[in-house]
């Protein structure tokens, strides 16, 4: 299993836009065979600071996600949002087991 957690400091006019896209691209990225989960989180003590928590089966599959309709739709949509360009750290599952969060 592979998470990637993707950093967002969004430009304060724009939260409600990247919410709105970041959302519609979550809720297509859930359909994903190798998508298993995708969380779009804001940060309490800083609203313009928001964390993608994408979970895949492998490691190949953030690509193949990277290549879908709906990411491209939101990395054109939000691009201009963006303070300073997005960060994105890969980490693997220790606990629970893999099987624990299969779909």
């Amino acid at each position: 299993m592979l998470y990637a957690l993707i950093h967002c400091h969004i430009k304060p006019e724009y939260i409600d836009a990247f919410k709105a896209a970041s959302m519609e691209n979550a809720r297509n990225s859930i359909l994903e065979p190798g998508c298993l989960r995708f969380d779009v989180i804001q940060q309490d003590e800083d609203p313009t600071r928001f964390v993608l928590v994408e979970i895949y089966r492998t490691a190949d599959d953030p690509a193949r996600h990277r290549e879908t309709a709906h990411y491209l739709t939101w990395r054109d949509t939000t691009a201009e949002m963006f303070v300073e360009p997005r960060t994105g750290v890969k980490y693997h599952n220790v606990f629970p087991d893999d099987a624990g969060l299969e779909k």
